[in-house]
């Protein structure tokens, strides 16, 4: 049992730094297709032009669930000015789970159903929610976050890839 544990535990931590070696600082996202809770889809390639966000979240994962308001301030805040959100439902959340709370909490942005995993797989494999990925105008990594944001230097960040800082 205990070398299971071990060995289980070993598997996870190589996931998670191999993910993290993935999608570096200016490394090209990739193209990836996106169906919304609204029947749109689009790819990765379709946004270039704005600053993105590409969040991966579950509805079961207690911090997705508290920064979700902060995420829709800053969508509210920076959409006029080419920000663009997508928020990627994972793919072991129920569908019907997904719309309930994009529609009882009024979310402003794209949200996106990866019900086979291949968009998380692209990504780096991602397993562990929140992770956060902020594309600059040409499509490219500027910076990755796991867990929670600074929201401060997640703002500042954005001004400096919209360039034309509030």
């Amino acid at each position: 049992m205990k070398t299971k544990l071990i060995v289980g535990l070993a598997a996870l931590l190589l996931g998670v730094a191999a993910s993290f070696a993935f999608l570096k600082r200016g490394t090209p996202a990739p193209e990836v297709r996106f169906a919304t809770l609204d029947g749109e889809t689009f790819g990765t390639s379709d946004l270039h032009g704005k600053v993105v966000l590409v969040n991966f979240w579950a509805t079961s994962c207690d911090i997705c669930v508290k920064e979700m308001p902060k995420m829709v301030e800053t969508y509210k805040k920076y959409a006029p000015r080419g920000y663009e959100m997508v928020a990627v439902a994972m793919s072991y959340d129920r569908p019907d789970h997904v719309a309930a709370f994009a529609k009882g909490r009024a979310l402003p942005f794209k949200v996106a159903l990866d019900t086979d995993g291949a968009i998380a797989r692209s990504f780096g494999d991602i397993r562990v929610t929140p992770t956060t990925f902020v594309l600059d105008r040409n499509g490219r990594v500027l910076k990755r976050y796991l867990g929670e944001p600074d929201w401060a230097e997640f703002h500042g960040l954005l001004d400096k890839a919209l360039g034309n800082p509030a």
